[in-house]
């Protein structure tokens, strides 16, 4: 017997190197890609990335992710959600004739247990380097098998190097890691960075930062959020400027609480910088960076309707912005994505009451001079 599926609100978004922006979103069963040339006022006809029907997860914290590499392949991860509670798989396809049909999709956790293999992010290097991480739930299973406790989940990888053509076998990142805080990655001139949700000591929910390739975790966050569950709440890391990397997150801590703002430069962090209103449930933001240019969105809630609220900085992180509101919806909708390349900012918000809405530069230029 399946589970009923639950609502498939959250969608992928990304822009190429030619401007152009790419739609993954979940109907009926069916992962459907198109593409838009003139900033999502029209888009081309949705072409099935998935050939049969898949419980596809797109809510909350997973949602199905696009990258598009710079000789045009079109690359896709999702999780599949399966009939056993809180299990699933790392699912993957590819298109090589830029979107135009997909390759059959693959399962990427290569472990075969029926567990839960879910919260995945993609990063590529756009020439051939494909990196898909998720938390894990095998090495939990496996230490209960041998009556031996475990906190939380682990960290897997799979990566390709010829653009998602074959993956290396799956390797472990790191053990003890928040089970449902999405992962997110980045990728800078030394590799791929994670930036996730990990416990330290007994129960600190703080946020952990490392790269990929060179290992050497450390904490990013020293909030002291001590929570005995999973706060569905993960963090959005952006790279720009000279390799800076920049971070958003969610914390009810002891130090801290709230939604909040930081930059690295190399050994260098900038304080926190609180960002939203608490009172209106500010939450579950992103970050998108391009040269100096560094933007934020995030989602209030006012009792009534949610919004999709901005910030900017033109200086790297340095000054910001006032926050404004850009849009708002009645009912259940999905987490702002901010999108940014040389040539436009898009913001992309998918909602049940008035559909997909995406907010071009010209707009938010608007609203800043208004």
């Amino acid at each position: 017997m399946t589970r009923p599926a639950k609502t498939t609100l959250a969608v992928g978004a990304a822009l190429d190197d030619r401007g152009r922006l790419w739609l993954a979103k979940v109907e009926n069963q069916r992962l459907l890609v198109s593409w838009s040339d003139d900033g999502g006022k029209n888009f081309s006809s949705p072409v099935p990335a998935t050939p049969e029907p898949e419980n596809i997860l797109a809510d909350g914290e997973n949602r199905p992710k696009i990258a598009v590499a710079r000789d045009g392949t079109v690359l896709l991860t999702w999780v599949q959600s399966l009939p056993q509670k809180y299990s699933g798989n790392v699912r993957f396809a590819r298109s090589s004739d830029s979107g135009q049909t997909f390759s059959q999709p693959v399962t990427l956790n290569d472990d075969g247990r029926i567990t839960s293999h879910r919260f995945d992010s993609m990063a590529i290097d756009g020439t051939g380097r494909v990196v898909v991480a998720w938390l894990d739930a095998r090495d939990r299973d496996a230490a209960k098998e041998r009556g031996e406790a475990f906190s939380g989940t682990s960290i897997y990888t799979a990566q390709s190097f010829d653009n998602g053509a074959n993956f290396h076998p799956n390797r472990r990142f790191q053990a003890h890691t928040c089970e449902c805080c999405r992962i997110a990655l980045t990728w800078t001139a030394e590799g791929p960075v994670a930036f996730w949700r990990n416990i330290f000591g007994s129960n600190t929910r703080d946020f952990a930062i490392a790269n990929l390739d060179k290992g050497g975790v450390r904490r990013a966050t020293d909030d002291e959020w001590q929570i005995d569950a999973c706060p569905h709440n993960g963090g959005s890391i952006a790279t720009g400027y000279r390799d800076q990397l920049h971070l958003t997150w969610f914390t009810d801590g002891s130090t801290r609480r709230g939604l909040f703002y930081k930059h690295i430069d190399g050994n260098w962090q900038s304080p926190p910088l609180p960002i939203g209103n608490p009172s209106a449930q500010a939450s579950h933001a992103s970050v998108a960076a391009a040269g100096k240019t560094v933007l934020l969105t995030w989602r209030e809630f006012d009792g009534n309707s949610y919004s999709v609220e901005l910030m900017y900085s033109n200086d790297a992180g340095s000054s910001w912005s006032k926050p404004m509101r850009l849009m708002e919806s009645a009912g259940a909708t999905d987490y702002p994505i901010p999108l940014i390349d040389g040539r436009r900012v898009l913001i992309v918000w998918n909602t049940a009451k008035d559909g997909l809405r995406i907010v071009p530069i010209e707009r938010v230029a608007a609203i800043r001079s208004s």
